[in-house]
């Protein structure tokens, strides 16, 4: 049976689904804050995407991340994810993304299966605090003990393509019972190699910067004035033509 590599796009809006919609992608992972490495988006955030994806889009995957900076939790920030989970989900998100590690850089089986089961029958996704993790083979046989339905990794590189060796490793690893998505600097030029190491799916951006002209003019991004990004649809297309699609 020939496998049908799925693309899934992270946006930030229901502009960036509108994009997701017509490029053909499969999912998009739904998150705010993409520049810090993506945080857990609004509600009305959440709502007004899934009004834009209907009923034949692409199906939004939820990022669960209360705070940047890592992936080890206390226990305000845990609850706060559990109870974000199950608002994704009741609001009708096809899934959530989520990642807890121990303060040894494992795993955190206890956190991650509350998690799981805040889920309920929603797809849940590992995302790539394996990455940060000890052992990535060792966090995706973990994963899939808890029953995750994929995982989304760059092979332990900053970009996917660096591990891309890792990530043929992985896709050997998870012999058919959990998906593995290449991640992180996905693009027009990377895309292909990375389809070719087996890889279940593609998660890229597709995004540029903007910057808004006009007003007083601020010292910089910190400021809270430096441009944002956006889902670009040219540079989406792009990654889905180099696939041949």
């Amino acid at each position: 049976m020939t496998r049908t590599l799925a693309l899934e796009i992270a946006v930030q809006d229901p502009a960036g689904m509108r994009v997701a919609r017509e490029v053909g992608a499969a999912r998009v992972e739904l998150a705010q804050a993409l520049a810090l490495g993506g945080l857990t988006p609004s509600p009305a955030t959440i709502e007004l995407t899934l009004e834009a994806a209907g009923d034949d889009g692409p199906e939004t995957h939820v990022l669960i991340r209360p705070r940047a900076g890592g992936f080890h939790y206390d226990a305000d920030e845990l609850a706060t994810a559990e109870r974000d989970v199950r608002r994704a989900v009741e609001a009708g998100a096809a899934g959530v993304v989520i990642g807890v590690l121990d303060d040894a850089g494992r795993l955190d089986v206890a956190a991650m299966t509350r998690l799981r089961d805040a889920a309920g029958t929603a797809s849940v996704t590992l995302h790539r605090a394996i990455d940060m993790s000890a052992d990535p083979l060792a966090t995706l046989a973990a994963a899939r003990a808890l029953g995750l339905r994929r995982v989304l990794t760059s092979g332990g590189a900053s970009a996917a393509i660096d591990g891309i060796d890792t990530l043929r490793a992985l896709v050997v690893a998870a012999e058919g019972q959990i998906e593995i998505m290449a991640g992180s600097g996905v693009d027009a030029a990377t895309a292909p190699a990375l389809a070719a190491v087996g890889v279940d799916a593609l998660h890229f951006s597709a995004k540029r910067s903007v910057t808004q002209q006009g007003g007083v003019r601020m010292g910089s991004a910190s400021d809270g004035v430096g441009g944002y990004e956006v889902t670009d649809l040219e540079t989406a297309l792009a990654v889905v033509r180099s696939l041949g699609r």
